[in-house]
């Protein structure tokens, strides 16, 4: 594991995290639902995130290994639970950190229907609504900057 990623190693409240799979497969985001549970019984988020999740068929479009799933699960992370109106409030430009420390998420705020976290827009806001972990779908895989 990269020694820039904040890692998932400590317990977490493991019904949250059940409940936001569940909220996630309800919306049809089975893909990342099961990169979660891949994830599941070797490590698991240690505090409070939103994730931001690409469609199935994106993330089928991408090539993530086996021992690269938790980085990208933190690279589509904010170390923080955030509802799409928490989100909305957040100006164009402003950086936000993602899960992994060395990289953060550009905003780019046009109103509801045109809100971008880097390259990849919300297209499905407040996915998981049972848990502390918030989640929302976006278009496309985020991608940053080198």
């Amino acid at each position: 594991m990269p020694a820039e990623s904040q890692s998932f190693m400590h317990p977490f409240n493991h019904t949250d995290l059940e409940a936001a799979i569940t909220d996630m497969r309800a919306k049809s985001y089975y893909g990342f639902a099961m990169l979660l549970q891949m994830l599941n019984g070797t490590s698991q988020p240690t505090r409070e995130l939103t994730f931001l999740m690409p469609d199935d068929r994106e993330l089928s479009a991408s090539s993530i290994s086996a021992d690269g799933i938790e980085e990208f699960l933190l690279s589509h992370a904010i170390p923080m639970p955030l509802y799409f109106n928490d989100l909305s409030h957040f100006p164009t430009g402003t950086l936000v950190p993602s899960g992994i420390s060395s990289k953060m998420m550009r905003i780019h705020n046009r109103g509801r229907g045109d809100f971008f976290v880097n390259n990849a827009q919300i297209v499905t806001a407040n996915v998981c609504l049972s848990s502390v972990i918030k989640c929302h779908g976006i278009d496309a895989i985020i991608e940053y900057d080198a």
